[in-house]
């Protein structure tokens, strides 16, 4: 398993990692298995979506805060509630099929780390089987 920290600048954001988690397969020296990108925080979450457009993970976003805004009479008392809710529709993790030492993704696709609730310094683990 691979650990790699990622920081955040903006309360909300996506940041594209997928040249780290490629950097953790070579760092591993996999040729081929499955690859579980999973970040272990609740108020952020790991998605793929294309990378071509930086429009597409700005309208991603808005649509989520459109969804869930920030204030809606949310009960937690720590005022993030609309983060938790964020991470638990995103989801925490991504698989990714790994073959020939490279990460298997379609063209315009990226894995994004998801800030809900930042900045923070947050963590990114990488779980590899053959």
């Amino acid at each position: 398993m691979k650990e790699i920290s990622v920081q955040t600048h903006a309360r909300f954001e996506m940041i594209d990692i997928t040249a780290a988690v490629q950097k953790a397969v070579r760092d591993e020296k996999i040729e081929s298995g499955i690859g579980l990108v999973y970040t272990p925080h609740t108020t952020a979450a790991v998605t793929i979506n294309e990378n071509a457009d930086p429009d597409v993970p700005r309208d991603i976003l808005a649509a989520l805060d459109r969804a869930v805004p920030l204030s809606a009479n949310y009960r937690h008392a720590e005022g993030n509630s609309a983060a938790h809710v964020k991470s638990s529709l995103v989801g925490a993790s991504e698989m990714v099929i790994i073959e020939n030492g490279r990460l298997i993704l379609g063209t315009w696709q990226s894995i994004f780390f998801c800030e809900f609730d930042g900045p923070r310094t947050r963590k990114v683990y990488i779980s590899f089987k053959f």
